[in-house]
């Protein structure tokens, strides 16, 4: 059993930065593509960005150029750098972990607001 804890987020102001974490219970990075999603109200899941057990990474057009995904396979995180924030990234940011099961996290928020 996994499971997926998100911290990081908060409230910024448009322009910011913030480092989301995700921490895994066990040993899953070399095994799952791991990724990011984000949910803002009344809209659906949004993917964000993808890194594969090959270290192949993938990013949605929304954020490519400003947010930067990450793994440090031996601390069993995975990090997502967020740059040059808008008020539209203001959402619940989520990690998911794809492999022989699925694992979510449950969620931190990003407030992005002057």
């Amino acid at each position: 059993q996994v499971q997926l804890v998100e911290s990081g987020g908060g409230l910024v102001q448009p322009g910011g930065s913030l480092r989301l974490s995700c921490i895994a219970s066990g040993s899953i990075f070399s095994d799952y593509t791991m990724n990011w999603y984000r949910q803002a109200p009344g809209k659906q899941r949004e993917w964000l960005a993808t890194i594969t057990r090959s270290s192949t990474i993938m990013y949605a057009d929304s954020v490519k150029g400003r947010f930067t995904i990450s793994r440090d396979t031996a601390k069993n995180s995975l990090y997502l750098q967020m740059y040059s924030l808008k008020p539209e990234d203001t959402a619940v940011y989520y990690c998911r972990a794809i492999g022989t099961a699925e694992y979510w996290g449950q969620g931190t928020q990003v407030t992005v607001s002057s």
